[in-house]
């Protein structure tokens, strides 16, 4: 019996298993259908409950050795989707598998793997490009982003992975982003969190629900708070749930309106400036996504009564500027200022009396939203004073590191966009900072 036959055999169990077909699956199981013969059930939730513990006990009593070489084997074998799911499925049939798959299964950091909803939030990788695709429709001003599962730009076969919607209010513009290809609003349980532009679409904040570990110094208390207009709370809100601003994407006015590229960018406030060094470093990174409690609890309550304001904080709170404390040292704290994106500047075609970036082969379609992301470089205090003569090695390989590309965006057809991205930048940091360019910019063309 091969490995993905197993597979396949408990992921059929499991789904199978279900309230209308449940007492005829208890006469299947002896060690429960004599015990219960001709006794009333307190509940059917508490049985199920039983019968799931006693089908995965039978696969977590396996020796751990055992299992170790199963999971290094499938791992080894499956490295792209679709086959990957075989990883994913064994992850979720007991308790002792889902602890064996994370200490086997690798960050996309160090494998370049994108395995479970959680690899979405955590770098990329430090080896290359994570190579991604977005479609985009007009129509329903939706946007959906896949994971490429070949090397060619105009190949439609992808693995799904984020969504997003576009709201247009009177003085701003939400995207949602979520992780359901459905249900893109901020009620469903895949919501991860939002972008959001000012009027003329030069300036955007890009909003996760999970805390990053500068949480109090990006987002104070008193910003944060939820407004409620009720007399009454519930319980059950915790108080860590919210909108964090990660990242700001500045985007340069034209107000001569003279041809060219848009300049633009990015300041990460939840990643430090020391990240893009070799031995680099993202504090913080998230082990599981945050469970959607907060939705929830008020999803539950039948009051309508008592009305609420889910809303974070606007765009006006924080001004035109970077998200910088102010006031700070600025030598003492080089390493861990905020990491500051900027687009490669292209060159001029005279051929083609065009601007043109290398892409690799990646972007096939001229467009104006097309871009390349690399490491500003970051003013140093003491570059008047002279240099040690072993430093000059040194400054060309910090400046090798901050002119490598860290996200690549372009147009290969009418609705088709390749996204490439890694390390330090996550596929929903990435996906969010491509939303931008979709948005009109009406100072900028």
């Amino acid at each position: 019996m091969t490995l993905r036959s197993i597979v396949r055999d408990l992921r059929e169990s499991f789904g199978n298993l279900s309230r209308r077909n449940f007492e005829a699956k208890i006469s299947s199981v002896p060690s429960l259908s004599g015990h219960h013969r001709g006794k009333s059930l307190e509940s059917a939730s508490d049985l199920q409950d039983s019968l799931v513990t006693n089908l995965q006990g039978n696969w977590a009593s396996l020796p751990p050795e055992l299992l170790r070489d199963v999971m290094k084997r499938l791992e080894e074998d499956d490295s792209n989707w679709p086959s990957r799911k075989d990883v994913v499925a064994c992850a979720s049939v007991c308790t002792t598998w889902r602890e064996m798959c994370k200490d086997i299964v690798r960050n996309p950091e160090f494998c370049g793997k994108l395995t479970f909803p959680v690899s979405l939030k955590q770098p990329g990788s430090r080896d290359g490009l994570i190579q991604c695709f977005i479609k985009r429709d007009k129509s329903k001003l939706t946007y959906r982003l896949y994971l490429s599962l070949t090397s060619a730009v105009l190949d439609d076969n992808g693995k799904f992975l984020l969504s997003a919607k576009r709201s247009r209010r009177t003085t701003y513009t939400d995207y949602a982003i979520s992780m359901d290809p459905k249900n893109i609003s901020r009620s469903s349980s895949g919501y991860i969190g939002k972008l959001r532009s000012n009027f003329l679409g030069t300036k955007f904040i890009i909003y996760d629900t999970q805390p990053p570990y500068n949480a109090s110094k990006l987002c104070p208390q008193e910003r944060t708070s939820r407004r409620f207009s009720s007399r009454k709370v519930s319980p059950k809100v915790p108080a860590a749930t919210g909108s964090y601003p990660i990242a700001q994407v500045n985007y340069e006015l034209n107000v001569l309106g003279t041809r060219g590229p848009r300049r633009m960018q990015c300041t990460m406030n939840s990643i430090p400036t020391s990240a893009v060094d070799p031995d680099g470093v993202v504090p913080g990174q998230p082990k599981e996504l945050l469970p959607r409690l907060f939705e929830e609890s008020f999803r539950t309550t039948a009051s309508s009564r008592y009305s609420t304001d889910f809303s974070s904080c606007r765009f006006s709170e924080f001004g035109g500027g970077p998200l910088r404390e102010e006031g700070g040292d600025e030598n003492a704290g080089d390493k861990e200022s905020p990491l500051v994106l900027k687009n490669k500047s292209p060159r001029w075609h005279e051929q083609l009396q065009c601007w043109c970036l290398n892409f690799r082969g990646r972007v096939t379609v001229a467009s104006v939203k097309n871009f390349q992301l690399i490491a500003a470089p970051q003013p140093t205090s003491a570059a008047a004073q002279p240099q040690p003569a072993g430093s000059s090695l040194s400054a060309s390989s910090s400046s090798s590191h901050h002119d490598t590309v860290l996200l690549q965006f372009g147009k290969v057809s009418k609705d088709t966009f390749t996204m490439d991205y890694r390390y330090p930048l996550s596929a929903f940091q990435a996906f969010a900072i491509c939303l931008t360019s979709f948005d009109t910019k009406l100072a900028c063309e």
